[in-house]
């Protein structure tokens, strides 16, 4: 129960149902979710979560040195994947969350039937030693965490909407920038690093488990290339390209990415 409130955890939708489990990125909540799980509902029972530090979750029970890296997020999703004893999950990771179901994939195969990588990046930092893309600079990256670090509301309010993308449609920006300005800020600097600068190319080889790497046709944030590299280093892995614009789809069309992740589930079966 420690970690259902740490966590707060929430379970919803069909009993007995294939279990899938949906990690938000870095300034969401569990929130973020909310247009896509009714649609899952119907067919599946659905695990939210919200990480240590992030929505109503336990804010006392985060540390600087669980969380300095990916692996204390890795620790908690599993933690919560025994605790529940659902049985094998598809965990659907949006943005760095999907690079903490990589490493727990990795680590622990049985306790996953499947990955769904949404807006996935293992490294956002260009490499051109190797002629990797990940659509920054390393100075572009620092740049924006030394603003991040030095006004954090401000960055919020600059940065959310060029995340979101879809300038058509402001109101979505407007929520994104909402939701980061919820979060603790010096809670939200330390998660930041730990975004823009972690670098798990190296994982991808390690999951075994089906996966699918759902990217969405325009985004500033992942681009193409990001996609398709990891696509191509996690064996058998299956890349969708989304008509979807921006890189938070479940915001911006939430019936394409339940769509999709139906689908997956469905042809594990």
């Amino acid at each position: 129960m420690h970690m259902r409130r740490r966590n707060h955890v929430t379970v919803s939708g069909r009993p007995g149902g294939p279990v899938v489990m949906l990690a938000h990125g870095f300034g969401c909540d569990q929130h973020m979710w909310r247009l896509v799980v009714p649609l899952l509902e119907r067919d599946f029972t659905v695990v939210l979560f919200d990480h240590v530090g992030a929505g109503h979750s336990d804010l006392s029970a985060w540390s600087r040195e669980r969380y300095s890296t990916l692996d204390g997020y890795t620790d908690d999703v599993l933690e919560i994947c025994r605790e529940l004893a659902l049985g094998p999950v598809t965990f659907v990771g949006h943005s760095v969350s999907a690079m903490m179901g990589v490493l727990a994939a990795a680590r622990e195969p049985e306790a996953f039937a499947g990955l769904v990588l949404l807006a996935p990046s293992p490294c956002f930092i260009d490499d051109p030693a190797t002629g990797y893309r990940g659509g920054f600079s390393a100075e572009d990256i620092e740049e924006l965490l030394e603003s991040l670090e030095a006004n954090y509301l401000g960055w919020s309010g600059a940065m959310a909407p060029v995340i979101m993308g879809n300038p058509e449609r402001p109101e979505l920006g407007e929520e994104l920038t909402n939701s980061f300005c919820r979060a603790d800020p010096g809670i939200a600097r330390v998660f930041a690093r730990v975004t823009f600068l972690s670098d798990n190319r190296e994982d991808l080889a390690k999951v075994t488990v089906p996966t699918l790497v759902a990217q969405c046709s325009v985004d500033a944030i992942a681009p193409p290339e990001v996609g398709a590299f990891v696509q191509d280093r996690i064996p058998g892995s299956r890349l969708v390209t989304l008509n979807a614009t921006g890189h938070c789809p479940q915001l911006a069309a939430p019936e394409e990415t339940a769509a999709a992740i139906t689908d997956f589930v469905e042809a594990l079966r």
